[in-house]
């Protein structure tokens, strides 16, 4: 499933077609995805501008001129191309091809854009995990996708006392609480095994461990907040990381997974300068996790 950088990225490719666009008409090609489209979905979206588009954790927002809300969720196999009156290719050497089958363009919104151009957005989702509703603004932050989620990793919010205040007392793993999204919001697997190895933290350490018996992070809870955010900001600046079906909005990949140091690396030699150690996997709550035993600890 694509994480936040993953899901940035398309936001990104998307915003300058998309903000400020009219909504001249929308393709609702089946009656659902993972979940039914609203009843009214094509209704309360034609005729609408799309006045801002943002990210929160793993979803895209399009906040439409009506106080709506249309949320965006990619699930497994989910992904956008932009085609208009100019270019209908999707540019960029493909290490996967991304589904171009039109029998998984499940919707198409048609656009009229702010400098007389038009476009089309089209979403397509082979496996139908990703999904689309429409909440009204002032709804949104009490809605269930929402209401729970906790702090987006990535600006200043995050920080080695905010670590600290989310993770003392805590005997749960450290990837088991990183990947918490009631705690921090977005994170991934990916992401979770590259913070960790940037900081020198076993992924099996207890969460605890990063706050001091006064309740104030250790060095090492400052040093993991500033490497998730360095790693998801090198991640977004790549492109995302191209996993399987995952492109860019214009068709693109990213490339941040040549730089995987220790993610899908078992048993090849750890990065660390100086490290002798060799890369492994081990299984925790069912996922995969990757990591260096010498050097994290």
């Amino acid at each position: 499933m694509p994480e936040l950088p993953e899901v940035e990225t398309v936001k990104r490719g998307l915003a300058p077609t998309m903000e400020g666009a009219l909504l001249t008409k929308v393709d609702q090609n089946r009656p659902d995805l993972r979940f039914p489209f609203p009843d009214d979905f094509v209704e309360r979206l034609t005729g609408r501008s799309v006045t801002a588009l943002s990210r929160r954790s793993k979803y895209l927002l399009a906040d439409i001129d009506s106080g709506d809300v249309l949320i965006m969720h990619l699930g497994m196999s989910g992904s956008f191309r932009i085609e208009n009156a100019i270019d209908k290719s999707t540019p960029g050497e493909f290490a996967h091809e991304r589904n171009k089958d039109p029998k998984h363009d499940h919707v198409v919104f048609h656009l009229s854009l702010p400098n007389d151009g038009s476009a089309r957005i089209i979403y397509n989702d082979p496996r139908r995990f990703g999904f689309m509703d429409l909440v009204p603004r002032t709804d949104l932050s009490a809605h269930p996708y929402f209401r729970e989620l906790g702090l987006e990793p990535l600006g200043n919010a995050l920080s080695g006392e905010v670590l600290a205040r989310l993770f003392a007392g805590r005997k749960s793993p450290l990837k088991a609480a990183l990947l918490n999204q009631k705690l921090i919001a977005g994170l991934g697997n990916i992401y979770v095994c590259e913070s960790l190895w940037r900081s020198g933290l076993s992924p099996k350490r207890l969460a605890s461990t990063l706050v001091t018996k006064s309740g104030k992070p250790t060095k090492k809870a400052d040093l993991l907040a500033q490497n998730v955010r360095l790693t998801l900001e090198d991640a977004i600046l790549a492109g995302g990381s191209s996993l399987r079906d995952h492109t860019q909005a214009d068709g693109t990949l990213g490339y941040f997974q040549h730089s995987f140091a220790v993610y899908d690396r078992e048993g090849a030699p750890c990065r660390t300068p100086n490290c002798t150690g060799t890369v492994r996997r081990v299984v925790q709550s069912n996922r995969s996790t990757f990591y260096c035993p010498i050097c994290q600890r």
